[in-house]
């Protein structure tokens, strides 16, 4: 399956998980074909929106998407812009708090108590508990109807492995999705990925492409 054909599953309006910490760990090949469709009205859970003009970037300038949750925005000014501009609302999260909730939506525990982020502008308006004398946020955790995640290698089962830090938050994103489409360098033959190496296991991906961007 190319990436557009992949790509053409989601909706408007879908919420969708993207990796990624910055464009390291990206599936650009995933959003180039997303921005050839008309799918509009995103709610893009990631740790930022890309750069200006970059990766998800991208997107918000062609104003795709609606909403942004994610832990840090001030890699792309464009963010800061659309916001003011009633374009596009954010939800911002500390980054613990952020992994932590899409690796629990992928375990089906639908929320947590975090101390972080307790007494600050983050915790307003949800609700805190005291444990052991300490102040605790309770958090809802995450999950998408898409995630595009990024891996390095995948076998034909779609068994997943990364490379360095582009890692960072896709294997938690290929849980925590009902559809995940995962994009790779490159596709080797049944066998030929020692298991041991393996860190996210087929059965979390339903589709894999070959990557088609060079970044």
């Amino acid at each position: 399956m190319t990436a557009q054909e992949a790509i053409s599953l989601i909706p408007n309006g879908a919420s969708i998980m993207v990796g990624g910490f910055g464009l390291s760990g990206q599936p650009l090949s995933l959003i180039e074909a997303l921005l050839k469709t008309d799918v509009r009205d995103l709610t893009v859970i990631s740790n930022n929106v890309g750069q200006p003009g970059q990766g998800l970037g991208k997107l918000l300038l062609d104003n795709r998407l609606k909403k942004a949750i994610g832990t840090y925005f001030t890699s792309n000014p464009d963010v800061s812009r659309f916001k003011r501009e009633g374009k596009l609302e954010v939800e911002l999260l500390p980054q613990g708090t952020f992994s932590e909730a899409i690796r629990l939506g992928g375990s089906g525990i639908p929320a947590f108590y975090t101390p972080t982020a307790a007494g600050t502008l983050l915790a307003e308006g949800k609700e805190t508990r005291v444990f052991d004398g300490r102040e605790y946020v309770l958090e809802r955790s995450l999950r998408a109807d898409v995630s595009l995640i990024k891996a390095y290698k995948s076998d034909r089962f779609g068994n997943l492995i990364y490379y360095k830090t582009a890692r960072n938050f896709n294997p938690l994103m290929a849980m925590a999705a009902d559809l995940t489409i995962a994009e790779v360098d490159e596709i080797v033959e049944i066998e030929e990925l020692d298991p041991e190496i393996v860190v996210t296991p087929h059965i979390f991906v339903d589709i894999v492409v070959r990557k088609e961007v060079i970044a």
